[in-house]
């Protein structure tokens, strides 16, 4: 295999694949220390009967750009397939603010083809590629050179079993008529939104069991904080403080740094210079807030009134459904969905391009034959489509 340190090499081997129908993708990168992920390595392989044009990518060394790639990347003409995306995506888009397209993702075409939910990459190598990968190498530091045989030979294996799992799932995607079924699914992945974390949205992420206005106001100051400080200087936000330190500050509402040095789970370096410093302006602020600009709590799960035979009915459906039609059931409807619906709900992400028919006093949801309401006076049954 042939390790690529030199952008003109790179550039090369873009411009050879372009000319394919398809590249495989994926990277090894580092994560514990940073607030954005490290880039370590990037595997690629275009579309080759002979298996053997498969690359690494060394974005470590010297001054390789990776401009040739993220040129691959805007080819409409060349699909990029990769396996469970996000991560890989969200390194591309920070950096250069790409999104590969066409995309496709074997994880996501995998749930569609029946082989279970968040299907992992060595299940289907070894269902779909007939071989086995050394998983030896998978936690190891790729920011280390130079890479051992051991590395290289798992990187490269992302890669080349790649294909041989692409060309299978495309195939079965193109029998069943569910191509676009995964379209649907990697519009997620495709929305540069899913990979921008503003600090004014982070305290929506914390998990605390007080729904007071004030408290959750104290949540979103220290959330904003800790966010906009990871971000600036690349670290992780529990190097700042974790969320159980968190909530207990937006309990104890610390005045001072004497206050600070009580808190059982704040980090020792948090308790002073200029992390301190922002947590006391942040509690304060939040204090500050008045009673219009205090955010409110998402209540809106808690107050369903489900019924819960109906629930029942339409996990049993789910079930039979999905197994009948050899597809994972969250591709369908996950259970706060079915709750949702069992409360008589109908705006919501399951009911999404289903269509409604009226047969006479009845109507039919139908979402592209896959699961179905009969909608009868004030009665919801679930019906076999």
């Amino acid at each position: 295999m042939k390790t690529i340190t030199t952008t003109d090499d790179l550039a090369a081997f873009c411009k050879e694949a372009a000319k394919r129908a398809y590249v495989t993708v994926d990277t090894e990168f580092l994560r514990e220390r940073t607030y954005y992920s490290k880039l370590c390595l990037v595997q690629l392989a275009y579309q080759d009967d002979a298996g053997s044009d498969a690359v690494l990518v060394d974005p470590l060394a010297g001054d390789l750009s990776l401009a040739p790639l993220y040129d691959l990347f805007r080819d409409h003409g060349v699909v990029k397939v990769f396996h469970a995306a996000r991560q890989d995506l969200e390194i591309f888009y920070v950096d250069e603010g790409v999104i590969p397209e066409p995309l496709f993702d074997t994880q996501v075409a995998a749930m569609v083809c029946g082989f279970g939910e968040q299907v992992g990459y060595e299940t289907l190598v070894r269902k779909i590629a007939k071989s086995d990968l050394d998983k030896s190498s998978r936690f190891t530091d790729w920011s280390r050179r130079p890479l051992t045989d051991a590395q290289a030979k798992y990187a490269v294996a992302d890669v080349t079993h790649l294909r041989d799992i692409y060309e299978f799932l495309s195939a079965q995607l193109a029998k069943s008529g569910r191509a676009k079924w995964v379209q649907e699914e990697l519009g997620v992945l495709q929305d540069p939104a899913t990979y921008e974390a503003h600090p004014d949205d982070a305290w929506k992420r914390v998990k605390t069991r007080n729904n007071s206005g004030r408290f959750l106001g104290i949540v979103r100051e220290l959330a904003r904080f800790r966010e906009a400080y990871a971000q600036e200087r690349n670290v992780p936000r529990s190097r700042v403080y974790k969320d159980d330190a968190l909530v207990e500050l937006a309990s104890t509402k610390p005045q001072s740094e004497q206050d600070l040095g009580r808190s059982r789970l704040l980090l020792r370096d948090a308790r002073k210079g200029d992390i301190a410093q922002g947590i006391l302006a942040a509690v304060k602020a939040g204090l500050a807030l008045s009673n219009d600009e205090l955010p409110k709590a998402d209540t809106s799960r808690t107050k369903l009134q489900v019924n819960p035979a109906i629930a029942d009915m339409l996990r049993v459906l789910l079930k039979s459904k999905s197994e009948g039609e050899g597809v994972a059931p969250k591709l369908i409807a996950t259970s706060a969905d079915l709750d949702a619906l069992a409360a008589g709900q109908r705006d919501m992400i399951a009911l999404r391009g289903w269509r409604k028919e009226v047969f006479g006093n009845d109507a039919l949801l139908l979402c592209e034959g896959k699961i179905g309401l009969k909608v009868d006076g004030q009665k919801v049954v679930p019906v076999m489509l």
